[in-house]
């Protein structure tokens, strides 16, 4: 813990606020918390939260930074997009450079149930930071399986959404599918302004400070916007539970748990493919560009190269992302050529 003096220093606004005092920030700076992605969303809460104090930050995301991302995803710079430096990496180099006494964990990883689950026994609150629904039931199920705090939050085009979901006292997030808003639209697709990114994470930031510190109370809402618009509304989220939800009613089987992971994914919004095989090791990659005589770009972290008119980025833990295609049949079939 932090000497007296020191806390009162750096964090004293917060400590005079009402809401939190001495005793809620001492709430925070004990705190473990989980963010889901590095991206737009995780990027901007990491920082926030990081300010705030908590105690440490683990971050899991399977990316790296490209020019695009620098409009809103703002712990990264130029540097981090021309060296392709993979976004938990550029957020911890940027989080220990706000707050050197900040506990960091970062993972360049897809987050699959396995680790996800692992991940989550260690924190108190688990962050949202990712951009597809398949995930966020992910983290709802491993939520409720261990009895841990989440919130939810997403922007897309102006618009932005944010809920916090507590088992045992809330609604879980597979209950308010049916009424989350629907949209087939994504950043890459329809594009997005960041100060949609920033409502999104202040409302989600916000809502885990209230967690933390043991201010979250009924009623519960979900929060959605359009900040172009300059539209703002709220809708209770307390009566929409579910006593028959396999996530969390009475009868509880966790299905996102249990479901087989797919080894090979098209990214949301992107023509990219992800596939994870066993065969893809660093000496088989090193063995394919030598064998083809490929020009590579090495980083600490990954290879890249292009082959047949795709470029592929291949992790040093046997995962590769296929860029330039619409197509898992043809991901597939170019690993195939590659790696028999």
């Amino acid at each position: 813990m932090q000497d007296e003096c020191d806390d009162v220093k750096q964090y004293s606004r917060q400590v005079l606020y009402r809401n939190i005092g001495r005793e809620g920030q001492q709430r925070i700076m004990d705190a473990t918390v989980l963010i889901v992605g590095s991206g737009a969303l995780g990027s901007v809460s990491s920082e926030m939260l990081a300010r705030a104090g908590v105690k440490k930050i683990i971050l899991v995301d399977r990316d790296y930074v490209e020019a695009s991302n620098l409009q809103r995803q703002t712990l990264f710079t130029d540097r981090h997009a021309s060296e392709k430096t993979p976004k938990v990496v550029g957020a911890k180099e940027r989080l220990l450079e706000i707050r050197p006494d900040l506990e960091l964990d970062v993972h360049i990883s897809h987050c699959d149930a396995a680790m996800l689950e692992t991940l989550a026994g260690e924190a108190d609150i688990i962050l949202d930071g990712t951009d597809n629904f398949d995930t966020r039931l992910l983290i709802n199920d491993v939520a409720w399986k261990l009895g841990i705090p989440w919130v939810y939050a997403a922007c897309v085009e102006a618009s932005y959404s944010s809920c916090g979901f507590v088992p045992g006292a809330t609604p879980c997030y597979r209950c308010l599918v049916p009424v989350l808003p629907s949209t087939t639209l994504t950043c890459d697709t329809a594009g997005i302004i960041a100060p949609a990114v920033q409502m999104a994470v202040s409302e989600q930031v916000t809502t885990a400070m209230k967690i933390l510190t043991g201010r979250l109370e009924a009623p519960h809402y979900m929060r959605i916007g359009d900040i172009w618009e300059s539209e703002h509304s709220r809708f209770g989220i307390d009566q929409m539970k579910e006593e028959t939800c396999p996530s969390c009613g009475n009868n509880r089987t966790y299905p996102a748990l249990n479901e087989s992971q797919d080894q090979t994914m098209k990214l949301c919004g992107r023509d990219t493919v992800q596939v994870m095989d066993a065969r893809i090791t660093q000496a088989s990659v090193d063995e394919v560009i030598e064998k083809l005589d490929i020009k590579v770009n090495r980083t600490p972290y990954f290879s890249e190269f292009h082959f047949d008119g795709t470029r592929l980025v291949c992790f040093n833990n046997g995962r590769i992302l296929i860029h330039d295609t619409e197509g898992i049949n043809k991901a597939r079939t170019l690993i195939d050529r590659l790696f028999g």
